[in-house]
């Protein structure tokens, strides 16, 4: 056998290597990619729960406390802020996703001023409406930080795939970029204050 065949089949052969483990590589990259879309649209889904039900949380609270209209404007306008930044899981980074989660973490400071408020209003305190308003935002609070959760372990699990060696060399070849994590709120380190 000539040496230039010789040569062409060793080619031939590594190109077919690469491709098969190239080919194995990106399948896998999209595979964890759509993961990551999911527990995306799935987080997206818990902030929308949360942002159908201020609506009729403010609704309810304004009928009981006409002189709180500042509060129920900042409740109104943290909302209309928040639902104005939409993101899906191809544009995430760490600029966009700390801008999505500072509108909705001044939504749900307006959201705990709101319920502050109802302190002062026994009459809306007893009220069945508004009671069970406040339970399905809380358990909605609570589906939201499971969804993080969850979205931060599919993300973890991408991005440790398309930095490891050899898919990263495919990963950054295809586009295939780290995700950012949901972090802790700023200050959320500091044990609250309780007074008696």
């Amino acid at each position: 056998m000539k040496k230039s065949t010789i040569i062409w089949i060793v080619v031939v052969a590594a190109l077919l290597f690469l491709c098969g483990t190239g080919c194995s590589k990106y399948n896998t990259m999209v595979d964890e990619q759509t993961k990551v879309e999911q527990a995306w649209s799935n987080v997206e889904t818990q902030y929308q729960r949360r942002s159908d039900l201020i609506p009729n949380l403010v609704e309810t609270v304004k009928g009981y406390s006409t002189h709180e209209s500042q509060t129920l404007e900042n409740v109104t306008l943290a909302r209309a802020k928040a639902t104005s930044i939409t993101l899906d899981a191809q544009s995430l980074n760490d600029s966009t996703m700390a801008r999505f989660t500072q509108a909705q973490g001044e939504l749900q400071g307006a959201l705990k001023s709101l319920l502050s408020v109802t302190e002062a209003y026994p009459d809306l305190k007893a009220n069945e409406n508004f009671n069970k308003l406040q339970d399905e935002l809380a358990g909605t609070e609570n589906r939201i930080q499971v969804a993080r959760k969850d979205y931060n372990a599919v993300a973890r699990d991408y991005n440790a795939l398309v930095r490891r060696f050899p898919t990263n060399l495919f990963a950054s070849f295809f586009g295939f970029d780290v995700k950012p994590y949901f972090s802790a709120d700023e200050g959320a380190s500091a044990a609250p204050a309780v007074k008696f």
